[in-house]
């Protein structure tokens, strides 16, 4: 029976509109709404519905941040996970608590709590590093799918579909796993006010890098965020010859 440890990330929401701070060291987080990681919701779902369907005995998540970032956790909670672990620290999760890190927290709950599958999305929105189930599978040295959008659980083997270029590769591996999570893999639920009400009387356990033995120190850091720059007005052409000349001549990709 699996055991699941799923980590979530929050991030400033897909929805909102953003800006870089003045000195260039980030995003100004300041007036924006964070939310869950759009993959890590799907992961978090899809872990949910193996246990809903008995391929599951337990499902934890996991969020690397800030006292705030607990907000995240009580989503999961009410759609329906069973505990929530918060490793608090006060760094910046889109800028300062980097993916190697943050793989060396989850190995290390991994091996306090004998979890046999991780979950997690591909990538956050705010880094898009695509990083921490790669660098996990390697420390723990499991096998590992990524970027899945069809998941099925046979026995005790694991089959696997995910997107390459130009077609799908479907892979088979034994458990313990870790699988990260593609857009396609499913839908997440709309949550009840019930879920909601229950989940915020639910316990979080609070922990700390230090309390599991881990060093958030990294090798590498943000050295600056800057805005992208204004697009240039389009041209009109009176022709498909005179746009050939333009690609041609003045884009030189002909």
């Amino acid at each position: 029976m699996l055991k699941i440890l799923v980590s979530a990330k929050r991030v400033v929401d897909y929805a909102a509109k953003i800006r870089v701070l003045a000195d260039k060291s980030g995003v100004d987080l300041s007036t924006v709404k964070l939310s869950m990681n759009p993959f890590c919701e799907i992961a978090v779902e899809e872990a949910v519905r193996l246990k809903e369907s008995g391929k599951a005995s337990e499902v934890t998540v996991v969020t690397v941040g800030p006292k705030a970032a607990s907000d995240i956790l009580r989503t999961a909670l009410a759609m329906g996970v069973d505990k929530a672990i918060h490793i608090q620290v006060e760094e910046r999760a889109d800028k300062d608590i980097l993916p190697l890190p943050v793989a060396r927290l989850l190995r290390a709950l991994v091996n306090r709590d004998k979890y046999n599958l991780v979950l997690m999305g591909k990538q956050s929105i705010d880094g898009d590093n695509s990083q921490t189930g790669q660098l996990l599978s390697g420390m723990l040295n499991w096998p590992q799918g990524t970027c899945l959008n069809k998941l099925s659980i046979e026995n005790d083997s694991i089959l696997a579909v995910k997107e390459i270029e130009g077609g799908l590769q479907t892979i088979r591996f034994k458990y313990p796993a870790v699988l990260t999570c593609d857009l396609r893999l499913n839908t997440p639920r709309t949550i009840s006010i019930p879920s909601i009400m229950k989940a915020k009387k639910k316990p979080i356990e609070v922990l700390s890098p230090d309390t599991l033995g881990v060093n958030m120190a990294s090798d590498y850091g943000t050295v600056t965020v800057e805005a992208p720059g204004n697009r240039k007005a389009g041209v009109m052409v009176e022709s498909v010859e005179q746009l050939l000349d333009k690609l041609r001549n003045e884009a030189k990709v002909l």
